[in-house]
């Protein structure tokens, strides 16, 4: 009211407003109908906190779910609803059945299809039903029960590369060996199981199980490769080249080999063969996964298709931003190591491995960026011995070596990196060994003298422990060595491992 006036003055009602699920479920069908998939996710995950026991939100919310690719996550959605909620919303079987086949589940698909159908043949979704039966090709006579079988080993064997690309190959090993059990002609199984045992260092069962497929599946491409990978690794040149030669006049049809035909050319350096085989899959239209772009970036690199190389990059960066952080090719980075592997050494529970991530940091060019990287653990969570390493990082191009013991060790692992650089996964182990091996050097006090001579004799210990055969005389050549050093620091260090 005005300053004068003499009206009563009435003071306005404020009325509280309190969303409800029915709000935002509204908002959510709105966002939907715009197809603005984030928002209606949004809106319509809030409205399913509020009414959680509202069959209508959360049957939305897994439409919604399904648009954005979220299929397992959707299922769980339908279930609920089916199983706690209402169970004559005889749609989601519909729903579930559309769900299972953007998973190449299709003996799941077919069976919530047929039950739409029989709970409800008149319904809203009948026809969609039926085309999509059609689509999934399979017939009322079909054996479900061996599609089924079928859909069982192929999500035993995805199950069994994720173990293996995150490095749980005794875990791999575990599960692969059921399957071969209950598949004993499933020769994807035998493949990979090669390759855990060959992972975990047991070379001889992995050559035993190749052995065993090439004899009852002969010409069976993936275990080629997967031979010619061993072979790469054991440094079996004169034998990996006689392979390669025969790999080189092989033309295969289906995508799956020519991929893993062009992956095999890149891994062993054939970079014009991968090039070829990796590029002509993606002029055809394949949309590969990161180890695809990965590979062809490296091999379009090393035969000079750059701009190849660079758009395969960028490819890999978007689809894992954490692996498209360090090209393949760039110098002064540890090969196939991202930040995302230095920072899960560090956390591990072995001092080795802890150890190991700061000997990535040091031949880094980015070292203090590195260091200070808020994934990086505090000074306070490292013990002595890797705080006096991280010194001896920073500070070992000064004059003042901050711990002379220190510096022989990354000396040695130096040495030994220099030795196997050329091949990271075994760098990496022997730089283990060695690591593991002074730990308890450095228990126990022990001195270390001869850089070249430890390095040798750690070499030694690694090679035996993993089946290859190399003399001490052959290290001691190698070395610059005397024999009996070579021997004498054997002796010692074989008292540390």
């Amino acid at each position: 009211m005005y300053k004068n006036s003499k009206t009563p003055y009435e003071r306005a009602k404020i009325f509280p407003f309190v969303p409800t699920g029915e709000y935002y479920f509204h908002r959510g069908i709105k966002a939907y109908d715009r197809f603005d998939i984030q928002k209606a996710k949004k809106y319509l995950t809030r409205a399913w906190e509020l009414e959680p026991f509202e069959p209508m939100i959360a049957c939305q919310l897994a439409l919604v779910l399904t648009e954005s690719a979220e299929y397992v996550e959707s299922n769980k959605l339908l279930y609920t609803v089916l199983e706690d909620l209402d169970k004559h919303m005889t749609e989601c079987h519909y729903f579930l059945a559309n769900n299972f086949a953007h998973l190449g589940l299709f003996s799941e698909a077919y069976k919530h299809a047929r039950l739409y159908l029989d709970l409800d043949k008149t319904g809203e979704f009948s026809e969609d039903v039926e085309d999509l039966l059609e689509v999934i090709g399979i017939e009322e006579d079909d054996n479900i029960e061996e599609l089924e079988e079928q859909e069982e080993m192929a999500a035993q064997q995805e199950t069994a590369r994720m173990l293996l690309e995150s490095g749980k190959f005794a875990k791999a090993i575990e599960l692969l060996e059921k399957t071969i059990e209950h598949y004993p002609e499933f020769w994807p199984a035998y493949n990979n199981l090669a390759l855990a045992y060959f992972y975990e260092s047991e070379a001889e069962k992995a050559a035993d199980i190749l052995e065993k497929i090439l004899n009852e599946n002969p010409g069976n491409l993936h275990a080629l490769c997967n031979l010619a990978v061993f072979l790469y690794y054991e440094r079996q040149g004169e034998e990996l080249d006689k392979l390669m030669t025969a790999l080189e006049k092989v033309h295969p049809l289906l995508v799956e080999h020519r991929y893993k035909l062009g992956a095999t050319f890149a891994f062993t350096k054939r970079y014009e063969h991968a090039y070829y085989w990796l590029r002509q899959l993606q002029k055809n239209g394949y949309e590969g996964d990161e180890g695809f772009y990965y590979w062809l970036a490296k091999a379009a690199y090393f035969t000079g298709h750059l701009q190849v190389a660079d758009r395969a990059w960028k490819e890999l960066a978007f689809i894992n931003p954490e692996k498209g952080e360090v090209e393949p090719w760039s110098e002064g980075e540890p090969k196939n190591h991202n930040d995302g592997f230095i920072w899960k050494m560090m956390r591990s529970s072995r001092m080795e491995e802890r150890l190991y991530s700061i000997f990535l940091i040091s031949i880094s060019d980015r070292k203090e960026e590195l260091l200070t990287n808020e994934r990086c653990k505090s000074l306070d969570e490292f013990t002595l011995t890797e705080k006096l390493y991280i010194k001896h990082i920073l500070l070992s191009d000064e004059q003042d070596v901050p711990h002379q013991v220190v510096g022989k060790s990354h000396e040695v692992a130096l040495k030994l990196h220099e030795r196997f650089q050329m091949d990271e996964r075994q760098a990496r182990d022997v730089l283990l060994t060695w690591f593991s091996i002074y730990i308890s050097m450095i228990k126990s006090d022990e001195d270390l003298i001869n850089v070249l001579a430890i390095a040798a004799a750690t070499e030694y210990i690694w090679l035996r422990g993993n089946n290859k055969r190399k003399t001490q005389t052959e290290l001691a050549n190698d070395y610059g060595l005397s024999a009996s050093t070579i021997r004498k620091y054997i002796q010692l260090l074989q008292n540390h491992s």
